[in-house]
């Protein structure tokens, strides 16, 4: 079973990786044999080694990231969480919405990682209400 600080402690380390652009920050949240499934309909990343590859190609355009997340919920050893981020890709701003569905061993590290995300050019804040 996860508990909610735990998920938190895990949210917080995977925001300074992210703001940071540190992808052995963000491997290290992953079992070694986890799948990161960033797109439904495609293939998920699978394993450090992919979660590395993979954040290395994403976060070499950003810059000026910032991650915040809503009300974390867990059930077992699984959890979900809205989150928010502000960035610049390739200078121009952007901002991504999305939930996290993710499931954790009992050392705390992600198992299964699913995403959804949405995109819109420019900052925008969230709204009122957003991540209760």
């Amino acid at each position: 079973m996860v508990t909610t600080e735990q998920v938190q402690q895990w949210l917080d380390d995977y925001r300074t990786a992210w703001e940071t652009r540190d992808a052995d920050a963000a491997a290290v949240l992953f079992t070694d044999d986890a799948t990161y499934r960033e797109q439904p309909y495609e293939e998920p990343y699978r394993g450090r080694e992919g979660v590395h590859a993979y954040w290395t190609r994403v976060t070499a355009t950003q810059s000026d990231v910032s991650f915040r997340t809503g009300r974390v919920v867990t059930a077992g050893s699984n959890a979900a969480v809205e989150w928010w981020v502000t960035l610049r890709n390739d200078g121009a701003e952007a901002t991504l919405a999305g939930e996290f569905f993710l499931e954790f061993n009992e050392g705390g590290l992600v198992r299964h990682l699913r995403e959804y995300w949405h995109f819109a050019p420019g900052h925008i804040e969230p709204p009122t209400g957003w991540g209760q």
